[in-house]
């Protein structure tokens, strides 16, 4: 195995295990060892990764296979996604059986009330991170905020949100 695929094995492998909470609460990680660790990528690219796994139908972390393709071809596809999606089963499945077991203790609640801030912090964090990476002006900065208030207060589909920031984007409003 050569030393790059070794390097987003380690990588990939320790983010599946840090993964709580969902897979964006990985993300300033991911972004901070592939662009300014490793510096297989600029920020800009990793943000059109994200976006366009983000885009794509099937589950959020599409991005994993799209960094190991960027980074190592198809090999890299096959090593990151073996890496982040493998510990982080065998995990949530010992986690479901433990979880299941206890399913009566009155601790329980109170564990699920803790992890709700934890959780929120990570995806914040990885809202921040995208949106620092993606946004140069002042009037990209306030299309993000809009579209995040919308996002929150509303129940507008998220598609429709990136629609119409692609129809902003066309314009060239904000470049």
């Amino acid at each position: 195995m050569n030393a790059t695929l070794a390097v987003l094995a380690a990588i990939f492998t320790q983010l599946s295990l840090l993964a709580f909470g969902g897979g964006n609460t990985i993300l300033p990680e991911m972004q901070r060892q592939v662009v300014d660790v490793h510096h297989w990528m600029s920020a800009s690219e990793f943000t059109a990764l994200f976006a366009l796994a983000q885009a794509a139908p099937g589950p959020n972390m599409m991005i994993v296979p799209l960094v190991g393709w960027h980074v190592a071809g198809w090999s890299g596809l096959l090593v990151a996604s073996i890496a982040k999606f493998g510990p982080s089963s065998c995990v949530t499945m010992a986690a479901l059986h433990a979880w299941e077991r206890f399913r009566h203790r009155p601790w329980r609640r109170y564990v699920q009330l803790g992890m709700v801030p934890v959780t929120a912090g990570l995806v914040v964090s990885s809202a921040v991170l995208i949106a620092r990476a993606s946004n140069a002006t002042a009037i990209q900065w306030g299309i993000t905020a809009a579209c995040a208030v919308l996002a929150w207060r509303t129940r507008i589909h998220p598609l429709w949100l990136l629609a119409a920031g692609a129809l902003v984007g066309l314009t060239g409003f904000g470049q």
